[in-house]
């Protein structure tokens, strides 16, 4: 498997069990209030930091253990991961356009903040998800 696929690979798990940690934290710290009330934003720095933490020593573990040809980047591993970005970035600009309309409708921060969060992981997600397919099933190249 080349560093490309598994770096996929380690962005696609590590922002779904950070995403899955922050909404699990923030609805038990709601409890049976509402949730524009809870104290999300600490929660979310620490989670989005300790996923950059955890990618960052997972990208240099499995940099290190990988073999001199796996390590090798190619055209075919850029124009997958160009791929791969360019569909992620589509969330990003979701996202952007989603808060912009909330802060315009004057909505609580709360929902504002966990748009934008979504969107991001969104991205990584779906952009993770594209290259794996395109490693796994295949890339046509234009």
């Amino acid at each position: 498997m080349a560093v490309e696929e598994i770096r996929a690979w380690i962005m696609l798990v590590v922002s779904v069990l950070g995403y899955l940690a922050y909404v699990v934290i923030v609805l038990a710290k709601a409890g049976d209030g509402p949730l524009v009330e809870v104290s999300y934003a600490w929660t979310l720095l620490w989670i989005v930091a300790a996923a950059i933490v955890v990618s960052i020593v997972l990208h240099i573990l499995f940099g290190a253990l990988a073999t001199g040809a796996d390590r090798r980047k190619d055209q075919r591993d850029r124009e997958i991961g160009r791929l791969g970005d360019y569909i992620g970035q589509s969330f990003v600009i979701i996202g952007a356009v989603a808060a912009m309309l909330m802060a315009m409708v004057e909505l609580a921060h709360f929902w504002i903040a966990n748009v934008i969060y979504l969107a991001f992981v969104l991205s990584a997600v779906v952009g993770s998800v594209a290259k794996i397919f395109a490693y796994r099933k295949g890339f046509q190249s234009w």
